[in-house]
């Protein structure tokens, strides 16, 4: 439900944000990338300066190559191969999945779980329902906006879509032990994020969470560039990847309700060999992008990179959106201050700008202010905090 109506508000709104997206300079579209970069390292994670260091991180892999503006290799370390750069796909799949195997392998003596059966009751009763359709909006109330603005992820809007729900039941109690508003709501703010960040993404072409930096990585595949362009050049694209998504939507339940018991049996492939034929596939779909055992090498040395920040607590979304967008950002930048010559003072000289990094300054300052004063309250002698 949640990414259906979410999905009817893109394309309600994406052909409004174009309107306005055409008459932005570089200088706007390098504080709407600033402003990407910000909230998804700042607000993935546990720890910001943890999703600050992933982003530059991945900025710096984004440099990796040829700067065609002064036709200078930068970073390629005397290796041919990069001096196209890293290839998106093989970073995504290296760090997603080869990292995500190495870490199992490394961690599986201490990730034990144990499968609960569901045969019991699979299909929603009229009470179910009855507790569900309010948080479904309420979620996608919450989800949707914060995937457009964009805010840092599903992860926030999850997290908001819980505690409001766990304030309004009735049976605060039963949260934790299997309340279904606390299931309905967050996953219905989750679902209309992921749509919600469709629109910055096909409208302005910069993608806000690791799903959209795929599908940025996609079009970029077959030579085409979101943006607020798209709309014209790509219609049939636009509006077929819309209707997917509604066709999707049906699909889900076609295929999840039915055979949710088939579903769950994955869980009972060994691990050795579950992670085994993952690792086996992600290495030959980096062999199959160029044909170039160079490109097996890089993903080996990436997911190493994938499970060390795995390992350590940093987030893997902002080094995705970091190398991505890290190349354009620049490119925005260069065209702002060619166009000024060379007055940095162009970088925020727009009405839009201004607004766009003041609202910044407020979204990464409030939450330090409060959190100083929750500290200076609680450091007071009498003064009681609620836990």
């Amino acid at each position: 439900m949640a990414g259906t109506i979410a999905t009817a508000l893109v394309a309600f709104f994406a052909p409004w944000i174009v309107d306005v997206a055409v008459k932005l300079g570089p200088q706007d579209y390098l504080a709407l990338m600033v402003v990407a970069f910000m909230t998804v390292s700042a607000l993935v994670g546990s720890s910001p300066l943890r999703g600050v260091v992933a982003m530059v991180l991945g900025l710096v892999i984004g440099i990796v190559g040829i700067d065609f503006q002064s036709g200078q290799s930068r970073l390629t370390f005397g290796m041919v191969r990069l001096l196209d750069g890293v290839d998106v796909v093989v970073l995504i799949v290296a760090l997603f999945a080869i990292g995500e195997v190495l870490y199992v392998a490394a961690h599986q003596a201490s990730s034990h779980f144990d499968l609960i059966s569901i045969r019991s009751q699979k299909w929603m009763t009229r009470q179910d329902w009855k507790r569900s359709w309010k948080p479904w909006l309420r979620g996608t109330a919450i989800g949707f906006p914060l995937g457009v603005i964009p805010a840092g992820g599903s992860e926030i809007p999850t997290f908001l879509s819980y505690s409001l729900e766990k304030k309004l039941s009735k049976h605060p109690e039963e949260f934790g032990k299997g309340a279904i508003e606390g299931v309905a709501g967050p996953e219905a703010a989750n679902n209309s994020n992921v749509a919600g960040a469709m629109v910055p993404l096909l409208t302005l072409g910069i993608p806000t969470s690791a799903t959209a930096a795929v599908i940025l990585v996609a079009f970029q595949q077959y030579g085409i560039q979101p943006g607020p362009q798209l709309l014209e050049t790509q219609p049939a694209l636009v509006w077929g990847l819309i209707a997917s998504l509604f066709i999707g939507n049906f699909m889900l339940l076609v295929l999840n309700l039915p055979l949710v018991g088939v579903w769950v049996k994955i869980l009972h492939i060994p691990k050795p060999y579950l992670y085994a034929g993952i690792a086996t596939f992600a290495l030959l779909g980096a062999y199959s992008v160029n044909g170039s055992t160079f490109d097996v090498g890089l993903m080996l040395f990436f997911g190493i990179i994938g499970y060390l920040l795995r390992r350590y607590g940093f987030p893997i979304a902002p080094l995705i959106v970091g190398a991505i967008l890290g190349p354009l950002a620049e490119l925005q930048m260069r065209r702002a201050l060619d166009i000024s010559a060379g007055d940095l003072s162009a970088l925020v000289s727009t009405p839009f700008t201004v607004v766009v990094y003041a609202v910044l300054a407020l979204v990464i300052l409030v939450p330090m202010f409060l959190r100083a004063s929750r500290r200076r309250a609680a450091g007071r002698p009498g003064t009681k905090v609620a836990a």
